[in-house]
């Protein structure tokens, strides 16, 4: 391998991508010979098109390993790489200049090309994200999305050494602060040389628009506030949510709630996910309307899904707002102790909303889902939160993504499922003594009575479908409302008390 045809390679890449000018690639190459400790350079003719940079990145990254110019691990690889991308990623102002002239053609073609460029970039990795798997299942709710994360690679023991020994520091505050972009990373912080931000001002404040490195949905957008605040939904959140979708009509965009064990991984930065996809969620049927008094203007319904939620239509956004507004302060102080919702506990908080927004033609539309984050002695983790019998498959929190109906499920599944479905249809009566799937133990005997002979074949499909119907039950326990005869007449009674 000749380090001086891969520098060349890389430039015929940007030069592809529209990263770079010819006029910049001298200036380019030479920032490269900076950092892969070099003197010279020498122009080659380079004819191939690559889909991505990440062939090219990784025979640097083995020269860069060879040299000693890096440790061969996966952060010190990633911090490295994204330096080496750094060299041909064009400045700030460059990509939101791009953006802004794209935007005045349509709004589509703004995000598609800024998703494109955040690929190009290597900032997503591309190949990273294909090895998640996906799948669907049909459940009583209609197909629910379900994915098996595997594009986080695993960290090295070398890396988290490392990452024991840097400094303390504060600046970034967070992962989502503004201060990310260009930030060079380190053992314990990723790097950020090519991550690019889209001034927005949303309800007449700065905002920024990103994508997700992870993209676990087709233009998978991040929208951050520009100070460093805790999440909070209130009257501004719905405001903030409906401006986006009239500036980006064709996207959703959605707020993880305000409150540990049902908000997000992030609650100390105000930030909102969105995108260019249909939830499960969003193609939910309308099974009840109500009327609320003082909104005309304002379509409501109860929408046919595992947890609770309002759906409310209107071309006249104020009064949506406002709907919106006075149905989050009811929910905020509402109990029902015949379904065990309780507004707070020894002076605690409970009740909070995770609101979506999107638009249907020229009307708005919020899915209002209503959140309870209660423990209880059975339920240590969360009464409306996944219940211990659900832990094997998914124990973690149900944000945004999970309320929506995508499943995003923790990496190990993808070898245990494969060792279950062995032991399937092997005929294996009994795993409770295998340690590292007895976790699995009592589900499996659940499969071997309803499955009692499975072909090889087939034994990937059942699974997949009965981890889905797993996730329908995990988002049927985070409902607040059940969906039994009792839990729907609670629906009804807590629209009737915003009408009172």
């Amino acid at each position: 391998m000749s380090i001086n045809t891969e520098i060349n390679r890389l430039l015929n890449y940007a030069l592809q991508q529209g990263l770079l000018e010819k006029t910049d690639c001298y200036y380019a190459a030479n920032r490269l010979l900076a950092l892969l400790h070099l003197s010279e350079y020498e122009p080659e003719a380079v004819d191939e098109k690559l889909p991505y940079a990440q062939p090219v990145l990784d025979n640097m990254l083995a020269y860069a390993a060879e040299a000693g110019i890096i440790e061969d691990t996966v952060n010190e690889r990633d911090l490295f790489d994204t330096a080496l991308m750094d060299c041909v990623t064009p400045r700030p102002s460059e990509v939101i200049r791009r953006f802004r002239e794209d935007y005045a053609v349509s709004p589509e073609q703004a995000t598609e090309h800024y998703y494109q460029f955040s690929q190009a970039t290597n900032y997503i990795r591309p190949e990273r994200i294909a090895k998640n798997l996906v799948w669907q299942t049909e459940t009583e709710y209609g197909k629910l999305d379900v994915t098996i994360n595997l594009s986080k690679p695993e960290k090295d023991p070398r890396d988290i050494a490392k990452a024991k020994q840097v400094k303390s520091s504060s600046y970034p505050k967070c992962l989502l602060c503004r201060e990310n972009e260009g930030f060079p990373g380190h053992a314990g912080h990723p790097a950020r040389q090519t991550h690019r931000l889209i001034p927005l001002t949303l309800a007449g404040k700065p905002w920024y628009l990103q994508y997700s490195p992870y993209t676990y949905y087709n233009e998978h957008c991040i929208v951050l506030n520009e100070q460093h605040i805790p999440m909070q939904v209130s009257r501004a959140t719905f405001e903030n949510l409906a401006d986006f979708v009239t500036q980006f009509p064709h996207y959703f965009l959605g707020s993880n709630a305000d409150l540990p064990i049902v908000g997000g991984s992030i609650l100390s930065h105000d930030h909102y996910q969105g995108g260019h996809y249909e939830f499960p969620m969003a193609r939910a049927k309308e099974e009840k309307e109500y009327s609320f008094a003082g909104f005309p203007e304002v379509y409501a319904a109860r929408i046919k899904w595992p947890m609770s939620a309002l759906r409310l239509r209107s071309e006249n956004r104020g009064q949506l707002i406002d709907l919106a507004e006075k149905i989050l302060s009811k929910w905020r102080g509402y109990s029902d102790g015949t379904v065990e919702v309780l507004a707070e506990s020894n002076g605690e908080p409970h009740n909070t909303i995770t609101p979506i927004a999107r638009r249907r033609g020229t009307a708005y539309e919020f899915d209002l889902v209503l959140r309870n984050n209660r423990t209880t002695k059975e339920h240590p983790l969360g009464l409306f939160h996944p219940h211990a019998e659900v832990h094997h498959i998914k124990k973690e929190n149900i944000g945004l993504i999970e309320v929506m109906g995508l499943a995003v499920l923790p990496g190990r599944l993808r070898t245990e499922m494969a060792e279950l479905g062995e032991l399937l249809v092997q005929g294996v009566e009994d795993i409770s003594g295998n340690e590292r799937l007895a976790l699995h133990a009592d589900w499996y005997r659940g499969l071997r009575a309803k499955y009692p002979q499975v072909q090889k074949s087939e034994v990937e499909a059942v699974l997949q479908n009965e981890i889905g119907q797993v996730f329908a039950t995990v988002l049927t326990h985070a409902g607040v409302f059940k969906r039994d005869a009792e839990g729907l007449a609670a629906f009804d009674r807590f629209v009737d008390a915003v009408n009172g």
